[in-house]
C-alpha cells in the first residue's frame, strides 16, 4: 500500500474540449504563443526606452514609466469585463479583436505626439493583455485534449518567457539604432504576424460557460478554486517583492557591479525559460505538484540569498534558480485553475488575472516598506516565507489524496 498526495488531477470532461483521442490544434497553439509574445514584448518595451520617448514628447522618466502601469492596472479590470463582455462571441472572433489591439497600439504608440496619444495606446494595450490572459486557459483547453493542457500551456508561456527576456534588451537596440518608435512598429509587425496565422489555424470556438459576475461568485466558492488563489496570491506578493527590490540586494549584499548585475538578470531570464519547459512536463501528471515544486525552489533560493548571498557565485546561483522556479509556477498554476473549473474556464481565468494583478501590487507595497525598514534581506525573507506558506496551502488543501493499491 502506497499513499500519493499528488497524481494525476481530477479531470472533468467537458464537450467543449476535446477528448483524448481528437486532434490537437498544435498549429493554433503556436498562434497563440505568437500573439502572447507580440503582446508581452509591448508590454515591457517602454521600460528600455524611457530616456528617448521622455526627450522625444517633452515629459519626465517618472511619468514615461507609468506607461507600463496604466497597462498593468487596466489588464487587471480587463480579463473580467472581457470575458463577460465577449461571452455570447465566438471565442475565435474575440482572440482576433484582442491581437487587433495590439497592432492597433504599437501604431497609436509609434505616432504619439505627446503623452495622452501614448496612454491611450498602453491602455488599449491593457485590455489585449487582461483579455487574453483571462482566456488562454481555456482556449488552449478547448485546443488539446485535456491531457496535453499542461504541454499546450508551457508552449504558450514560452512565448512570455522569450518576450521577458528579448524585450528590453531588444527595445534598447533598436531605440539606439533605429528610434524608439521602430520598436514599436516591429512589435506591432509581429502582432500582424500572429493574427494571420490565428485567423489560418484557429478554429471556430462558439462561447461556453456562463460568464457574468454572478458566474464569477459561482466559481470562486469552489474549494480547489480558493486554494489555488490564494496560493497563487501568497506565491506572487512574495516573488514580487523580492523581484522589484532585486537589483538593491545585489548592490548591497554580494556588492555586485553593473554589469554583472546585468549578466545575472539574463541568467534569470534563461532560467525562466527552461524552468517554464520543466514545470509543463511535471504539471502533466500534476499541476498542484507544479505548484509545490515550484514554490519550494522559490523558498530554496531565498535562504541562499538571506544566508549566504554575500558570495557572489552563491547569489548568482540562487538567483538563476529563482528564475527556474518561478518560470514553472504560471503554467502550473493555470492548469490548475482550468482544470478546476473546466466548464467555466474563463470565468476561473478572470479570477486568476485579477488574483496576479493584486498580488503584484501588494507585493510591491510590502517589499517598499520591507526595503526601507529592514533592508534587503529582510525582502528577500518575506519572499522566503511567503512561497513557503504557498507551498503549504497547495500540500495540505490542493492535492488529491489517493491510495494506491499493490498487489
Amino acid at each position: 500500500m502506497t499513499d500519493s498526495t499528488f497524481e494525476e488531477d481530477d479531470v472533468v470532461r467537458d464537450s467543449s474540449s476535446p477528448d483524448s483521442s481528437a486532434k490537437a490544434r498544435w498549429d493554433a497553439v503556436v498562434a497563440l504563443t505568437l500573439g502572447v509574445f507580440g503582446l508581452v514584448t509591448a508590454e515591457f518595451l517602454p521600460a528600455s526606452l524611457l530616456t528617448p520617448i521622455s526627450a522625444d514628447l517633452g515629459i519626465s522618466s517618472g511619468v514615461a514609466g507609468q506607461t507600463v502601469t496604466v497597462t498593468a492596472v487596466v489588464a487587471a479590470f480587463a480579463g473580467p469585463g472581457v470575458v463577460i463582455g465577449t461571452r455570447s462571441l465566438d471565442r475565435r472572433w474575440t482572440l482576433f479583436g484582442l491581437t487587433a489591439l495590439l497592432i492597433l497600439s504599437c501604431a497609436l504608440a509609434a505616432f504619439a505626439n505627446g503623452l495622452t496619444l501614448l496612454l491611450v495606446s498602453r491602455v488599449l494595450l491593457g485590455i489585449g493583455l487582461g483579455g487574453f490572459w483571462a482566456m488562454s486557459g481555456a482556449l488552449a483547453m478547448r485546443l488539446v485534449p485535456m491531457d496535453h493542457l499542461p504541454r499546450a500551456m508551457a508552449m504558450i508561456f514560452t512565448g512570455v518567457s522569450v518576450a521577458t527576456v528579448m524585450a528590453a534588451p531588444l527595445g534598447a537596440y533598436i531605440g539606439s539604432t533605429l528610434g524608439w518608435r521602430a520598436a514599436f512598429v516591429l512589435a506591432g509587425a509581429v502582432g500582424v504576424l500572429a493574427l494571420l496565422s490565428q485567423a489560418v489555424t484557429v478554429p471556430s470556438l462558439p462561447p461556453a460557460g456562463h460568464a457574468g459576475l454572478g458566474t464569477l461568485a459561482a466559481v470562486l466558492k469552489r474549494p480547489k478554486i480558493r486554494i489555488g488563489l490564494i496560493a497563487t496570491l501568497l506565491i506572487v506578493a512574495g516573488h514580487f517583492a523580492g523581484f522589484i527590490y532585486i537589483r538593491p540586494y545585489l548592490e548591497d549584499v554580494p556588492r555586485l557591479n553593473v554589469e554583472m548585475i546585468s549578466l545575472v538578470l539574463l541568467a534569470y531570464g534563461v532560467g525562466g525559460f527552461f524552468g517554464n519547459i520543466v514545470g509543463g512536463i511535471i504539471t502533466e501528471r500534476s499541476s498542484a505538484l507544479g505548484v509545490v515544486f515550484a514554490s519550494s525552489l522559490i523558498a530554496v533560493s531565498a535562504v541562499i540569498l538571506v544566508s549566504i548571498g554575500a558570495s557572489t557565485t552563491a547569489a548568482a546561483v540562487a538567483i538563476t534558480l529563482w528564475g527556474f522556479a518561478f518560470g514553472a509556477l504560471p503554467v502550473s498554476i493555470q492548469s490548475y485553475i482550468t482544470r478546476a473549473a473546466q466548464d467555466e474556464a474563463e470565468s476561473a481565468g478572470a479570477l486568476l488575472l485579477t488574483t496576479f494583478q493584486i498580488a503584484i501590487s501588494s507585493g510591491a507595497v510590502l517589499g517598499g516598506m520591507l526595503i526601507d525598514a529592514q533592508g534587503p534581506l529582510g525582502v528577500m525573507t518575506f519572499l522566503g516565507i511567503a512561497s513557503v506558506l504557498g507551498a503549504s496551502v497547495m500540500v495540505m488543501r490542493g492535492g488529491r489524496q489517493v491510495q494506491l493499491s499493490q498487489g
